[in-house]
C-alpha cells in the first residue's frame, strides 16, 4: 500500500522546432528546460495512426476520414502495426531519456523514494504515489501517447508515477465531496448513442456488475422517437433532480474545433457539447464526479469538461474498435467495484490490454486517457458500511408488493389447506415410487368399524346414538379374542334405560375378569363443560376418558398433549390408545385397573410411570407430541405453525386393520388373522347418521392421498368419506410409532425465499451474458430443493414448503427483467 503525496505539474509545450518541460511542485519549486522536438517523432505518429485505423478500420466508435484503398487480403496490418507502435514508442522514449530532462525525471522518481516516509513511520518498506499533472500543446503533442512514459525506471522509483491530464484553461471550480449530496447509492447514468455499426449489449451488461451498489439509468435513442426527442430526453436525464456521480457515454464521438467535440446520440443526429454545457452544469452541481466516454477521439471532449469545472474526464484519444471499448469498459467497471479509484481503474484496464489482449489488439492500451482538476481527488465508489450494505438487501417497491401479496396469500387458512392436501397427496406418489413405505409385521391398531352393512345385519333402526347393547355384543366378541385394550369412539353422556344394564355389565366384566384396559371418548358440549362418560356406564377410577375433537376440515393435524397448565383439559383420545398399548406392549407390569379402585385411574398410572420408569406421562413419547408455545401462541393468530400433520402419505394398511363389525361376529377367529397385542379402536365406518352435533360430523372428506392409496388396490376402493375413527387411528399410530412431521410455516419459508431472491438478483446484476447460466443454476437449485423437500418429509419429519417459497424466489427473478427500462 503506497500513500499519495502532492501532485507534480508539468507543463509541455511545442513552440516551432523546441519542446518547453516546466515542472513545478510544492511551495513554489519549479524546473524549466528546452528540449529540440524531433519531426521524426511525428512522421512516426501519423505512420503509426495510418496503420492502426487500417487494422481497426471497421466497428470504430468514430467517423474515420478515408484513408484511400485498403487491401487488407494481401497486408498483414497486425505485423505492420506491431512494428509501428514499437517504431513510435522508441523514437517518443528516446526523446523523453533526453539529458536535459534528467533532472525533471530525477526529481519526479526520488519523490517516490522511500527515504521521503518520515510521515509513514510504520511503513518503511513502501514507496510514495505521485500524479503528474500533466498539460499539453498544441493537440499534436497532445496525442502523443504520455501515460506510457515510463519516467522512474532508471532510477528504481519505490512508487508509482501517474500521468493524468489536464486541460491549458480551467475557468471554474470543481465540485468537492463535502458539496455532493447524501445519497444511499452511486448513481450512473449511461446515454447510449448511435448504435450505427455497434453493439451495446456488452456494455450494458458491464455496467450492471455495479447494480448492488448503484443505481443506473440508461438513456438513448429508440427508433419510435423524432429527432428532438432524443435530444430532450438525453438533456432530460443529464439534469434529473436527484444528480448523478457517474456518467458514461457509450458510441460515436469526434472532436469539433469550436464546440468542443460532439456525440453521435442517434443515426446521423449529433449533441455537440456546447449544447450540453447547462444541463452539465446542472449535473456538476447535483454532484456529477467523473464521465467515462467510451468512444472516439475525446480530447476536445475532456478538454472541455474539466474546463467547465468537472472533477475528471475519461476518454479515448483516437478512433477506438467497438470490442476493444467493450473490454476496457468491463475491466474498468471490475477495478472500480473492487473500491480502486478511476485512475487506478483506468491503468489497470489499460494493462489488461497490454499484458492479455496485446496479440488480439494491439496498441490499444495506448489509447485511453485521464483528464482531472487539479484540485479534485481521484474519484472512488465508496465501501459500504454494514448500512448500507443492509440497504442493498431491502426489497424495492415491486420486490415489496410481490413479497406482501404472497405473505396475505399464504395466512390464508384455505389455501395452507389446499397447498398441504396436494403436497401430502406427493409424498404419498414419492413413497409409492421410492419403495420407502414402513414395514411392519402388523399395524398396531384393530378398526372396528360400524358401517351401514353392520347396521342392517345389527337390525339396528336408528344408529343414532348407537344402541349400547351392540356395542355390548361387539367388546363381548373383542374380549373372548384376548384384545388387552378397547377404545369406543362413541359418546356414552345419555341414558337408554333398556340398554345402559347390558352395556355396564359388560364393561365390568371386561375389567374384572379380563383387565381390559377402557378408553372412552369425550368432547367439548355447547356450555363449555364435557360430554362425560355416564357414572351408571363407567367410572374414571377404572377407565380413561379421551378428547375426541379432530383439528382441521378436512382432518390434517395431529391432536397434541395440552399445556401444563391448560384448565382440566382431557388428555387426547389417540394418546391414551397409545399410552394403553405402550405400557402393555413394554411389558413393564403395569397394574390392572380394578372395579372397587377409589383412585382416579389416569391418576395413578402418572404416579405409576414415575415410581417405575421415572419418566413423566407427557415425556413417554415424542416431545413433538406435546403442544409447544410457539404452536399455541399462533392458535390466536389463526394459524397452524409448527403443528404436526396426520400423515396420511402412509398407507392405511400400514397403519390399521380395518374389520367391519358384523364380520367379527360371523366369520371364525382363524379367518380374522389377528395378530396380538392390538389396540382395538370401536367407531363409526361411515353411516350418513354419525355425528355428535349434526348427523355426518363425524365423516370427513376424503384426503387426496388417501385416495391415491385406495386406487392402488386391486380392486379399486371407491370410497368418498373418511370417518373420525380412522383418523383418530392414523394418530394413534403417530404416537406409538413417533412419527410427527412438524410443517414449517409457509410464511417463514417465504421470507427466507425473499432472502434468496435477493441475493440471487444481485448476483445477477453483475455477471455477463452468461446470465442465462445463472438462470439455469437457479432452476437446477429449485428442482434440488422441491427434491430435497420431499425426501426430508420422510427422513428428517420435516415438510418443507415448496409452491409459495419457489414462487417468491422467481417472482424476484421476474421482476429483475421486468423493472428494465428498453435499455435495461
Amino acid at each position: 500500500m503506497n500513500a499519495i503525496v502532492s501532485p507534480f505539474y508539468l507543463k509541455v509545450q511545442r513552440v516551432e522546432q523546441v519542446c518547453l518541460f516546466q515542472l513545478s511542485w510544492g511551495k513554489g519549486q519549479n524546473l524549466g528546460v528546452t528540449l529540440p522536438y524531433p519531426e521524426r517523432l511525428t512522421q512516426l505518429y501519423q505512420e503509426w495512426q495510418y496503420i492502426y485505423l487500417s487494422f481497426y478500420q471497421k466497428a470504430l466508435r468514430g467517423r474515420v476520414e478515408a484513408t484511400g484503398k485498403l487491401t487488407q487480403s494481401q497486408t498483414d496490418w497486425h505485423a505492420k502495426l506491431v512494428q509501428a507502435e514499437a517504431k513510435l514508442l522508441y523514437e517518443f522514449h528516446r526523446w523523453l531519456r533526453h539529458e536535459e530532462l534528467y533532472e525533471i525525471r530525477a526529481t519526479l522518481a526520488k519523490a517516490t523514494s522511500k527515504q521521503n516516509l518520515e510521515t509513514l513511520p510504520r511503513h518503511p518498506g513502501v514507496g510514495l504515489d505521485i500524479d503528474v499533472f500533466l498539460t499539453t500543446d498544441p493537440i499534436d503533442v497532445a496525442r502523443l501517447p504520455w501515460e506510457a512514459w515510463e519516467i522512474g525506471t532508471e532510477f528504481a522509483a519505490t512508487g508509482k508515477i501517474r500521468i493524468v491530464r489536464q486541460p491549458i484553461n480551467i475557468r471554474q471550480v470543481t465540485t468537492t465531496p463535502e458539496h455532493r449530496p447524501t445519497r444511499n447509492k452511486v448513481r450512473v447514468l449511461v446515454i447510449l448513442g448511435d448504435e450505427t455499426g455497434l453493439n451495446f449489449q456488452a456494455d450494458k451488461e458491464a455496467v450492471r456488475a455495479l447494480a448492488p451498489i448503484a443505481e443506473i439509468q440508461f438513456v438513448g435513442w429508440q427508433p419510435q422517437q423524432t429527432v428532438m426527442e432524443v435530444k430532450l430526453a438525453v438533456v432530460k436525464a443529464i439534469q434529473d433532480q436527484k444528480g448523478w456521480d457517474i456518467l458514461l457515454f457509450a458510441g460515436h464521438s469526434n472532436e469539433t474545433e469550436l464546440t468542443g467535440g460532439e456525440l453521435g446520440i442517434a443515426p446521423s443526429v449529433s449533441l455537440s457539447l456546447s449544447e450540453l454545457i447547462q444541463p452539465l452544469t446542472v449535473a456538476k452541481q447535483r454532484g456529477l464526479q467523473f464521465a467515462l466516454f467510451n468512444s472516439c477521439n475525446g480530447l476536445s471532449l475532456a478538454n472541455t469538461l474539466i474546463d467547465l469545472g468537472l472533477n475528471q474526464v475519461a476518454i479515448m484519444r483516437e478512433p477506438i474498435h467497438n470490442q476493444v471499448a467493450q473490454e476496457f469498459l468491463l475491466r474498468f467497471i471490475r477495478s472500480l467495484t473492487e473500491y480502486h479509484d478511476v485512475h487506478d481503474a483506468l491503468l489497470s484496464a489499460c494493462q489488461f490490454l497490454k499484458l492479455e489482449k496485446h496479440l488480439t489488439y494491439p496498441s490499444a492500451y495506448l489509447i485511453p486517457s485521464l483528464f482531472r482538476h487539479p484540485h479534485a481527488p481521484p474519484f472512488k465508489l465508496q465501501a459500504f458500511s454494514w448500512k448500507q450494505r443492509l440497504k442493498r438487501w431491502l426489497p424495492t417497491k415491486k420486490e415489496l408488493l410481490a413479497l406482501t401479496t404472497l405473505c396475505v396469500i399464504a395466512w390464508q387458512t384455505p389455501i395452507q389447506t389446499f397447498l398441504l392436501e396436494r403436497r401430502i397427496l406427493i409424498q404419498a406418489i414419492y413413497r409409492n415410487l421410492t419403495h420407502q413405505i414402513p414395514t411392519q409385521s402388523s399395524p398396531p391398531v384393530l378398526l372396528i368399524l360400524i358401517d351401514e352393512k353392520s347396521i342392517l345385519k345389527a337390525k339396528i333402526s336408528n344408529p343414532r346414538p348407537m344402541d349400547r347393547s351392540y356395542l355390548a355384543e361387539i367388546i363381548n366378541q373383542l374380549i373372548q379374542l384376548n384384545l388387552q385394550v378397547i377404545g369406543i369412539d362413541y359418546l356414552l353422556d345419555r341414558h337408554q334405560p333398556q340398554n345402559d344394564p347390558i352395556l355396564s355389565q359388560t364393561l365390568q366384566n371386561a375389567v374384572q375378569n379380563h383387565q381390559t384396559w377402557l378408553i372412552f371418548g369425550t368432547s367439548k358440549n355447547p356450555t363449555g363443560g364435557w360430554f362425560e362418560t355416564l357414572p351408571e356406564l363407567a367410572s374414571p377410577n377404572w377407565s380413561l376418558q379421551g378428547d375426541l375433537r379432530i383439528l382441521g376440515y378436512p382432518p390434517l393435524y395431529t391432536t397434541l398433549l395440552p399445556l401444563p397448565d391448560s384448565r382440566q383439559q382431557p388428555l387426547p383420545f389417540a394418546y391414551l390408545l397409545a399410552l394403553a398399548y405402550q405400557l402393555n406392549v413394554q411389558e413393564l407390569e403395569p397394574p390392572s385397573p380394578q372395579l372397587n379402585s377409589s383412585v382416579d385411574w389416569l391418576s395413578h398410572l402418572k404416579a405409576y410411570l414415575i415410581d417405575s420408569t421415572g419418566t413423566d406421562y407427557q415425556r413417554l413419547f415424542s416431545s413433538k407430541a406435546r403442544l409447544q408455545p410457539i404452536t399455541n401462541w399462533a392458535y390466536l393468530l389463526k394459524q397452524w405453525w409448527f403443528h404436526p400433520l396426520i400423515d396420511f402419505s402412509i398407507p392405511p394398511k400400514q397403519v390399521y386393520q380395518s374389520l367391519p363389525a358384523w364380520q367379527l361376529f360371523e366369520s371364525p377367529e382363524s379367518t380374522l388373522k389377528l395378530s396380538t397385542p392390538f389396540v382395538v379402536l370401536i367407531a363409526p365406518g361411515g353411516y350418513g347418521e354419525a355425528g355428535i352435533a349434526t348427523e355426518g360430523q363425524d365423516n370427513f372428506p376424503l384426503p387426496m392421498a388417501l385416495n391415491y392409496w385406495y386406487s392402488q388396490e386391486t380392486p379399486r376402493n371407491y370410497r368418498q368419506v373418511l370417518p373420525g375413527g380412522e383418523v383418530h387411528a392414523y394418530m394413534t399410530h403417530h404416537f406409538i410409532q413417533q412419527r410427527f412431521v412438524i410443517p414449517i410455516p409457509d410464511l417463514l419459508l417465504i421470507l427466507i425465499a425473499a432472502l434468496f431472491g435477493k441475493g440471487a438478483t444481485l448476483s445477477l446484476a453483475t455477471v455477463r451474458p452468461q446470465k442465462i447460466k445463472y438462470i439455469l443454476v437457479f432452476l437446477g437449485l429449485t428442482g434440488i430443493y422441491g427434491l430435497g423437500s420431499v425426501q426430508v418429509y420422510i427422513t428428517g419429519e420435516l415438510l418443507l414448503p415448496w409452491v409459495l417459497p419457489t414462487l417468491m424466489f422467481w417472482m424476484y427473478i421476474f421482476l429483475t427483467f421486468v423493472e428494465r427500462k428498453f435499455y435495461g
